[in-house]
């Protein structure tokens, strides 16, 4: 699989970056540099490991979980830049 100059604008559209013109035909040699390595790496023989998702052990830390009172809300909204009804006012975000 290779990398072409239009997946790397469509990526880039995509997630809202803007990419310079000249920026564009490195991050495709990048990703193609990428893509070669990896398929390096499934050349290899790997019966016998086991398969792993971490490196080291992982150890989640849980507290306990206590009843605490909440926040007073109007303390929670004396900082708000904005509020209406009770609720912090946020910006639309979502298009359409």
């Amino acid at each position: 699989m290779k990398i072409t100059r239009n997946d790397v604008e469509n990526v880039a559209l995509l997630s809202r970056l803007e990419i310079p013109e000249e920026q564009v035909k490195k991050y495709t040699g990048h990703l193609n540099a990428f893509l070669e390595y990896a398929d390096v790496l499934t050349s290899l023989d790997t019966k016998g490991v086991q398969p792993t998702a971490h490196v080291l052990p992982l150890k989640n830390v849980f507290r306990k979980d206590e009843e605490h009172t909440s926040l007073d809300r109007e303390l929670a909204l004396s900082n708000a830049p904005e509020k209406e009804n009770g609720y912090f006012k946020v910006p639309k975000i979502v298009e359409g």
